[in-house]
């Protein structure tokens, strides 16, 4: 089953690569002829390259995270399950994908609201376009996610069919990011995720911190409190600029900084607020929103 799990050729997005290419081929066109106001918006070939080279990185870094967590959630299937769900019954997909997306919503926003998630997650905030090749700039430490999908092998789902259902969550976040696409009819923007939901997402701009978590399903967001309606063009990448194309910075450099702001505290209230804190908090309780997120993914 392992042999199974990382074989490419059974792997979702091994066949949305493709597909990938193409879209951002397409993009580029569409917006070399469509517009050319290049300081706001489009591709720029640094950090395109970053992006993707991000996302090259962050397969090594899936790969191992599958290899470890499969045989943790195989051993919780096993032993602790409370029942064992047919994968061949018709409910049992759509069931799955729907409680994996539930699990993303929560990690998610566990990312954007603890500094340690965050300075993890941070990187796939760091570019300031929107488009598709900034889809694919992936974190490199997805450690956390165990225990947002420990739930699923609990309730009977079969290990392996987690990681199918999250290379489709990631295969359609993909399409989400892109300015080429306005509001789509209202009851899709009702129920799913969308570029417009997401472009809030990865807006830097004071009302767009914080919102718009969900993967595919934007009613998360509306039934938890953190849904907004994109009420004009935001300004993408984070509240504070990193300004650099190094990989090894955008991935890592929030953990050096909160390494460093640990050891500089006083008592461990303060070391735990700056672990466990939202991103910017300061001993005074008071936060920093020059040093936390782009509002995102």
């Amino acid at each position: 089953m392992l042999a199974d799990l990382l074989d490419p050729m059974k792997n979702p997005l091994t066949y949305a690569v493709p597909f990938f290419l193409l879209s951002i081929a397409i993009e580029v066109a569409a917006l070399r002829w469509l517009d050319h106001d290049d300081n706001v918006t489009g591709y720029a070939l640094k950090d395109a390259r970053t992006s993707i080279s991000m996302g090259l990185g962050s397969i090594v870094f899936l790969t191992t995270f599958k290899v470890i967590t499969f045989f943790a959630f195989v051993f919780v299937f096993a032993h602790f399950a409370l029942f064992e769900l047919p994968t061949s019954a018709w409910w049992y997909w759509p069931a799955l994908i729907i409680g994996l997306d539930f699990c993303y919503y929560w990690h998610h926003r566990f990312s954007h609201r603890v500094r340690i998630g965050w300075a993890g997650h941070q990187a796939h905030h760091s570019s300031e376009f929107m488009n598709f090749g900034t889809a694919l700039r992936q974190k490199w430490n997805p450690w956390f996610e165990f225990f947002f999908w420990l739930p699923l092998p609990l309730l009977g789902f079969a290990p392996w069919t987690l990681f199918a259902a999250f290379a489709i969550n990631l295969i359609y976040q993909f399409f989400v990011h892109t300015e080429m696409v306005g509001r789509l009819p209202r009851p899709i923007e009702l129920v799913f995720n969308t570029p417009s939901h997401h472009r809030v997402h990865h807006g830097s701009d004071p009302e767009y911190l914080d919102k718009n978590y969900g993967g595919i399903l934007i009613v998360w967001d509306r039934l938890f409190g953190t849904f907004q309606p994109e009420l004009r063009r935001p300004r993408y990448g984070l509240t504070h600029p990193v300004e650099t194309y190094n990989l090894l910075t955008l991935q890592y450099g929030d953990y050096r900084k909160m390494v460093a702001d640990v050891r500089s505290a006083a008592t461990w209230r303060d070391r735990l607020g700056y672990v466990l804190g939202p991103p910017g908090w300061k001993p005074d309780g008071s936060i920093d929103r020059g040093r936390t997120e782009a509002g995102t993914g």
